[in-house]
């Protein structure tokens, strides 16, 4: 570049002016009430996920480094509010029932909500009108940073919603406590070198992806408080030489320009899938097909004599790698990324929930019997990343050969759960942990998000 050139606007630069511009009044109605139903659903997972062990153990490793004034979601505990919004961030997403950008192949909500909680619970006079202005921005930068991965964080062993969603988290506390242009897109910078999130947990199904949107959510609200205090920041941590895209995916296939493609014009938000299975995303296609093929033709278990699915290759080594995990789940975890225990599972029962994962249904002779007739070829008529197909073929034991392809998988944009099914779903989970007063209270709380209520009454509200 000659010295005389004109300085480059960068892509973080391009942001911040975006997300410091922001008012209440700039986004959509239907955005904002979808925004509301997004936010439900992950508070009742958060909640349900406190009658899980690892809840209480992040719970208890975050009490080791000290206590706060912070409300934690469904849980009475108090912690610091980056400690708040990484336990916040477990909850949500500890589950894996939570929602997804597809295309970004991101947790969207995970770590932008529980960032903009805390950073609104330290922000005086913040309402939930500010609050909610902060999270809908904080999923929009979470879901592009995920676009512009193309789909190739997982290909080489990165979780997007680790990576992605440090950046939406950092816009979210950064809009929160008031930062102008410059200071956003300092504190993006800034948290480019706090950005990663390994896939090394499929190996022997550790707890770390668990932990990865509260990290991201921790690591946005250091950046934004670093970045306030006039810490600077690389202006190109996107495309520059050692950005984001050139260090994590070495330029295989990315398009950094979507980190600030359509801002203000395309609200990615909407194109954010609910999960109507507690499963691995990848996989929700399968168990609508198997489960279609088992009702439509009145079968059981015992008439299936093999099943082979087709998936992308991509997607497939989340799902289908290490085999040894995939065919013989040794715990919940491993099942909700198993494709062949999901599909074996859906034709032995005919559904999958929260009880498919339990040790009776793990242990199953019959199921894991089936699990082992399981088949997996790749794809080459799928449609990933823009949505995330799937086939199965059953051969029958009278000879009968069976498919059925779901191409867009069930909570895509194109086939989206209505807020009906999202508050159905919140019944379930939240139910699962909580009486019916407080099911009724959190609700009310959260769809009323948006108005001069402080910010912190509804922190205390989603309280357990």
């Amino acid at each position: 570049m000659s010295i005389d050139s004109p300085p480059r606007t960068s892509l973080a630069a391009a942001v911040g002016d975006f997300v410091a511009a922001a008012r209440p009044g700039d986004v959509p109605e239907e955005v904002l009430e979808r925004a509301r139903y997004l936010v439900l659903d992950a508070v009742g997972l958060a909640f349900a996920s406190t009658g899980y062990e690892f809840s209480t153990t992040a719970r208890d490793a975050l009490g080791r480094l000290g206590s706060g004034e912070h409300p934690v979601l469904g849980m009475p505990d108090r912690l610091s509010p980056r400690d708040a919004a990484t336990l916040n961030g477990v909850l949500v997403h500890g589950m894996d029932f939570d929602d997804t950008h597809i295309p970004a192949v991101t947790h969207v909500s995970a770590a932008a909500l529980p960032a903009a909680i805390s950073a609104a619970c330290t922000t005086a006079g913040a309402t939930t009108r500010d609050l909610l202005l902060a999270y809908v921005l904080g999923v929009e930068v979470s879901a592009r940073v995920g676009l512009g991965g193309a789909g190739g964080f997982h290909d080489v062993g990165f979780h997007p919603t680790a990576v992605a969603g440090a950046f939406g988290a950092t816009v979210a506390a950064a809009k929160l406590w008031g930062l102008d242009a410059a200071g956003i897109t300092a504190a993006q910078g800034i948290v480019g070198s706090m950005s990663a999130g390994l896939l090394e947990f499929l190996e022997d199904g550790a707890w770390t992806k668990r932990l990865h949107p509260g990290w991201a959510a921790s690591s946005g609200m250091t950046a934004a408080a670093f970045a306030e205090q006039g810490w600077s920041g690389p202006g190109a941590v996107y495309e520059g030489r050692f950005g984001l895209y050139a260090t994590h995916l070495q330029q295989r296939g990315s398009d950094p320009s979507a980190v600030a493609d359509g801002l203000g014009e395309r609200w990615e938000l909407m194109r954010t899938a609910v999960k109507p299975y507690p499963i691995c995303h990848f996989i929700h296609a399968f168990a609508d097909a198997a489960l279609a093929l088992r009702a439509e033709h009145g079968l059981t278990a015992a008439d299936v004599a093999s099943v082979r699915c087709a998936i992308h290759p991509v997607p497939g080594k989340v799902v289908c790698e290490p085999a040894a995990n995939k065919w013989a789940p040794r715990d919940e975890y491993d099942a909700k990324f198993s494709l062949p225990y999901v599909v074996a599972t859906a034709l032995r029962r005919g559904r999958f929930g929260l009880a498919e994962l339990e040790d009776d249904a793990l242990r199953d002779p019959a199921t894991l019997e089936l699990t082992r007739r399981v088949e997996v070829v790749e794809d080459h008529e799928g449609a990933f990343p823009r949505a995330y197909s799937g086939y199965v073929e059953l051969e029958l034991t009278d000879g009968r050969r069976l498919t059925r392809r779901e191409q867009v998988n069930r909570g895509h944009d194109e086939r989206p759960l209505t807020n009906d099914d999202i508050a159905a779903k919140f019944a379930e989970t939240i139910g699962t942990v909580a009486d019916a007063e407080t099911a009724d209270r959190v609700s009310a709380t959260v769809l009323g998000l948006g108005d001069d209520t402080p910010a912190r009454e509804f922190a205390e509200a989603c309280r357990g």
